[in-house]
């Protein structure tokens, strides 16, 4: 009964070694998921705004431009006058 209840023992200690392992590796692999989606999600908003800034300029630019044709035209439409 002796060597039976040692084996159980040993038998536990090995099982919860083993828990431990897997549940550790488990924990890590999380945190490594978690990780790797927090890095894509800052490059999917770096893209995000760097885009939306492009698209600014852009507007922006053809804004001035039209402000600056149509400064153009009122001042030629005063010249001739």
């Amino acid at each position: 009964m002796a060597s039976f209840k040692k084996s159980f023992e040993g038998l536990k200690g090995s099982t919860q070694s083993a828990a431990k392992g897997v549940t550790e590796h488990a924990v890590q692999a999380a945190q490594e998921t978690v990780q790797q989606v927090a890095e894509s999600s800052k490059e999917t908003t770096d893209i995000a705004a760097t885009e939306a800034s492009r698209q600014t300029h852009v507007v922006i630019g053809t804004a001035a431009d039209k402000a600056t044709d149509t400064i153009k035209e009122f001042g030629q439409k005063l010249g001739t006058k």
